[in-house]
């Protein structure tokens, strides 16, 4: 059975050892404003103004009117042409984007319907800013055409209408963030206990290792759930991004999410013993699969079916679909559970591998 009273003394022992040292004050407290204001302001998949040049061939009034849509667009920052070799050597030389070009018999190809009617030449090495003006090309040409009188598109938005990659991206960020803050802390303040000897000897008293373990764990959750809390706050009064959902859901969320990310820590911590590699290991087993297979950037079904499957065994792609739910949606319970159970059972994962390692670490 658990002593409680052991159980506290660990647990108060701890939280002494946390207020003494400013390293894990600075990852918990100082770490994610920084990182939070890098992914907030340096990660954006927001495009506007970008430079295109249109190369107008043809003087009719048509072309004109087009050119002149390209100019409006908030998109494009436009460079008036009159010859393709002009643009095709500022584009070779990164000065800009991409480039239209609106042909000499553009009248007659409208009339009679031959495609193509307008050309967009853009630039391969960048393929994502590459797909984003041949998309938005085509839009402003589809828009400067019109629409059927008899139908009429309107587009709508839900939850996020401005269509703002900050929006999403924030709430993201915090959960990479919170999942190298929580691998971080246990991973490195534990194994620079085994270097220093501090670990065997506590190991060596009545108390047990699940004592041992939850007396580490408890006072690292508590400054994650602050962490988390601040992040919160920040992402809201700074970064303007709302929040639908109750503050009780995302503590829910953040303290199931600490479960996996501590335990993780845990585990690097008792395999390494070792302040350098710990470091190393949580972030590569931390922090990068948290990044890449997340779905916090890349979308995670239009990757390999492995990829897809290895997915599940990352806890933060749980935490960041259920964060941009509560902040862009509201509360969602159902979703919220299926993640919550997702995340609490590789955390309990976690905890009994460390468990295990620990209890051979002190028969050996």
């Amino acid at each position: 059975m658990l002593s409680g009273k052991r159980l506290w003394a660990l647990v108060v022992k701890e939280s002494r050892q946390v207020l003494r040292d400013p390293a894990a004050i600075l990852i918990a407290f100082v770490l994610p404003v920084v990182l939070l204001f890098l992914f907030a302001y340096a990660v954006s998949l927001d495009i506007s103004h970008i430079r295109l040049g249109v190369v107008r061939e043809s003087d009719s009034a048509k072309a004109q009117a087009l050119s002149s849509a390209f100019a409006a667009s908030r998109y494009f920052d436009v460079l008036p042409l009159r010859d393709r070799r002009p643009a095709q050597a500022l584009l070779s030389e990164g000065r800009i984007k991409g480039f239209v070009v609106i042909p000499a018999d553009f009248d007659q190809r409208l009339a009679r319907r031959r495609p193509p009617l307008v050309q967009v030449v853009t630039d391969g090495t960048q393929p994502n800013t590459a797909n984003f003006v041949a998309l938005y090309a085509e839009g402003v040409v589809s828009g400067w055409q019109g629409q059927s009188p008899a139908t009429e598109v309107v587009p709508r938005v839900w939850y996020n209408p401005e269509v703002e990659s900050r929006r999403f991206l924030v709430p993201g960020a915090i959960a990479i963030i919170m999942t190298m803050i929580g691998t971080l802390l246990t991973a490195l303040v534990v194994a620079r206990e085994w270097e220093r000897g501090t670990m065997e000897a506590l190991l060596a008293t009545p108390a047990r290792v699940v004592e041992i373990l939850l007396g580490k764990l408890l006072p690292y959750f508590a400054l994650g759930l602050l962490a988390t809390l601040g992040s919160a706050l920040l992402a809201i009064g700074v970064f303007d991004v709302p929040l639908r959902g109750s503050w009780l859901s995302l503590l829910a969320l953040s303290a199931v999410f600490l479960i996996p990310a501590l335990g993780q820590g845990l585990v690097i911590s008792a395999l390494a013993k070792n302040q350098f590699i710990a470091a190393q290991a949580a972030l590569f087993s931390g922090f990068l699969p948290a990044f890449l297979l997340s779905g916090f950037l890349f979308e995670i079904d239009s990757m390999p079916a492995p990829i897809r499957w290895l997915t599940q065994l990352i806890p933060a792609r749980y935490f960041i679909e259920s964060l941009q739910t509560v902040f862009l949606v509201g509360d969602l319970w159902p979703l919220f559970l299926k993640d919550m159970a997702a995340m609490a059972g590789i955390g309990l994962l976690f905890f009994a591998l460390a468990r295990a390692k620990t209890r051979k670490s002190l028969e050996g």
